[in-house]
């Protein structure tokens, strides 16, 4: 995971506030999906444990043939395609994406990530930190 030193200042209210952060994606170490059947690594870029209090970035590079399980869960997804061109499934209705579209997934809704090209898959995925 991500080793940032942490910086802080006052505020003028005597709060003690994060500074912003910048960084390279390539510093974040990618880490194979267990839950994955095939070929998916996710680097968690913006987490919690930065400051980030209600939302965390992921990106995860899928590669050709490669997909996330059929899955659903209480919270949505909100995702950018960087890179490459795929599929959401979700359970039984194809809808297919390329890179520059935006892809929501409402919470509790059946869903499966495929990567359908010859390139890897790069995306964008948000989610909340509070998953309750």
């Amino acid at each position: 995971m991500l080793n940032l030193i942490r910086q802080s200042v006052n505020n003028c209210y005597g709060e003690t506030r994060q500074h912003m952060k910048v960084f390279n994606y390539s510093s974040i170490e990618a880490e194979t999906v267990d839950c994955c059947p095939s070929n998916v690594q996710v680097r968690w870029l913006i987490t919690k444990d930065m400051g980030a209090n209600n939302f965390a970035m992921r990106l995860f590079e899928i590669g050709p043939d490669g997909n996330t399980p059929l899955h659903t869960h209480h919270w949505e997804h909100e995702i950018f395609i960087l890179g490459g061109k795929g599929a959401v499934f979700d359970g039984t209705k194809i809808t297919s994406f390329k890179k520059d579209d935006v892809v929501f997934i409402p919470s509790d809704e059946r869903h499966q990530l495929r990567n359908t090209g010859k390139k890897l898959l790069k995306l964008l995925c948000l989610i909340p930190n509070n998953k309750e």
